[in-house]
């Protein structure tokens, strides 16, 4: 489980084997053994013991800002693993090999997003045939995606183009299934223009947050991807992997808004959007856990979607190794 510390002026500290929070309305303990991340999304206190704690049982924290994006992380010290996955990560980055991994991950999130989509027409009869259309599209990028040959540093741009069509098709379906009030234009991202894509960016954060975590103990260096640039301080892979992940974010805030969950008051007004507020991310978290927690079958095993990340992380750096 992930512990969300989520309450202005909460304290974390360690007792025994458990962790601690206090908060103006409750004190609760949590074994460690249950927690897998803390994750701090306002103004808290931590003692020291806490942290070590942390670190003792390889939990992680992270720092969260209002819109959900992680802006800092304490972690042990210690590699996931072998520094040749980093160096493979290097070279393979420059080759046709880098390429095809690139296109395997885009394509696994088009592959999601069609099938969620087909779902949703199904309870949608409708909306069916429009909802269809929209997963035709992204069929055909998808078939444009494959076709591409080379190595990303040639193709970078066919990538990304293809990755934004797709994306704008997508969201336009999205949008197109919402109930009325809460249709929107496309992505808005920091800060977000309407209620969809501030719980979604928030979602996302979230995810980012796990996808990190996957790549430092699998022993990939976060910071070299092969689609998106290596701009100084950019974590350039986690942004490349994610996307494989993304649908679960996007499942979830689908289902809030279905399923007649999301309230005006959960969002609070700023300078050029919204931002969700303590009752907000508490349903969008509680929400957010189950989807993670939800055991799947996966290549031939019962698994958590959660665990899903670790296990494509480790597969990366196996396949580097073994390559």
């Amino acid at each position: 489980m992930q512990l969300v510390i989520n309450t202005y002026g909460s304290y974390l500290k360690k007792k025994d084997n458990c962790f601690l929070v206090k908060n103006e309305d409750k004190e609760f303990e949590v074994s460690a053994k249950k927690v897998q991340s803390i994750l701090i999304t306002t103004g808290a206190y931590l003692s020291t013991d806490a942290i070590k704690f942390a670190m003792e049982n390889n939990i992680d924290l992270i720092f969260l800002d209002e819109f959900g994006s992680p802006y800092g992380r304490v972690w042990h010290s210690k590699l996931g693993s072998t520094t040749l996955i980093r160096r493979r990560q290097l070279e393979i980055a420059e080759n046709n090999e880098g390429l095809e991994l690139a296109k395997r991950w885009i394509i696994t999130k088009f592959d999601n997003q069609i099938d969620f989509l087909r779902r949703l027409a199904n309870s949608r009869p409708e909306k069916r045939e429009k909802i269809e259309e929209y997963a035709q599209k992204l069929e055909g990028i998808k078939s444009s995606l494959n076709d591409l040959e080379g190595t990303v540093e040639e193709k970078r741009g066919s990538l990304m183009g293809l990755e934004g069509s797709g994306g704008r098709i997508y969201f336009e379906a999205l949008s197109f299934i919402m109930p009325e009030r809460f249709e929107f234009e496309g992505r808005s991202r920091q800060p977000a223009k309407d209620e969809f894509n501030c719980l979604l960016n928030y979602a996302y954060g979230v995810l980012y947050s796990l996808v990190e975590k996957g790549c430092i103990l699998a022993g990939l260096d976060p910071y070299i991807g092969f689609i998106h640039t290596d701009n100084y301080n950019k974590k350039s892979l986690v942004f490349d992997l994610i996307d494989m992940f993304r649908i679960w974010p996007e499942q979830t805030v689908v289902y809030l808004f279905s399923q007649r969950k999301v309230k005006k008051e959960y969002f609070d007004a700023i300078k050029g959007g919204l931002t969700l507020n303590k009752d907000g991310k508490a349903i969008l978290i509680e929400a957010l856990n189950k989807t993670l927690e939800k055991t799947v079958r996966y290549r031939g095993r019962n698994i958590k979607n959660r665990d899903i990340i670790q296990f494509e992380c480790h597969q990366i750096a196996n396949s580097l190794i073994r390559g």
